[in-house]
């Protein structure tokens, strides 16, 4: 009897035991990418669709930036968040916070994408006192990877005339990377370093 017991009361105690642990969660999916399945190799000719801007940007992004000594400040690593947002079906919003070896700093853009057109342009507003405009068309290859070579207006930084261009390429869903150069006072556009934007996948 008391063998019988102790099995009852362990049993009940297992069911007990179970029915408190919370149902797990399903596994969120991750961002795939906008490249449709062909059902073949790629060929020569195939190019991908149309970015779908909203689908790949929107969301929290960590990025690191290693930049040189150059007119917009010294030499060291950036680090910090972007978050883009969406407006409506064609305007988008994104805020950075970072710092690096100048300090703390915030960046707004207000960006127009013309999925039709495949052309995208953004306004810029650094914290540290400049602004700017850049705009360029949006292209892509039957790997799915899309590029984004934006060039700016000139501006003025501490008695400097600036221009930046940014070489977008996405090449994942969670992932895109900027060649960026600059310009000082109408010079050659040099190296100013080549970050990584990693996408948080939680983020939406």
């Amino acid at each position: 009897m008391r063998t019988l017991l102790a099995i009852a009361c362990a049993a009940a105690a297992t069911v007990i035991v179970g029915a408190q642990q919370p149902a797990a969660q399903p596994p969120q999916p991750l961002p795939k990418g906008q490249m449709p399945d062909l059902g073949r190799p790629t060929r020569p000719g195939d190019v991908a669709p149309p970015l779908d801007f909203g689908e790949y940007f929107v969301g929290a992004w960590n990025f690191e930036w290693d930049t040189p000594d150059g007119p917009l400040g010294p030499s060291g690593r950036i680090t910090g968040t972007t978050t883009y947002k969406k407006i409506d079906d064609r305007f988008f919003e994104a805020d950075t916070k970072a710092s690096g070896a100048f300090g703390a700093f915030t960046e707004h853009e207000v960006i127009a994408y013309s999925r039709d057109d495949r052309f995208v342009s953004r306004s810029v507003t650094n914290s540290r006192g400049y602004s700017y405009l850049q705009s360029a068309p949006v292209s892509g290859d039957a790997g799915g990877i899309y590029y984004i070579y934006l060039a700016s207006s000139p501006f003025t930084y501490r008695g400097h005339t600036v221009r930046i261009k940014h070489n977008l390429r996405l090449l994942s869903p969670l992932n895109y990377r900027v060649a960026i150069s600059v310009s000082d006072d109408a010079g050659s556009f040099v190296n100013y370093g080549n970050p990584w934007w990693r996408k948080d996948a939680t983020s939406r």
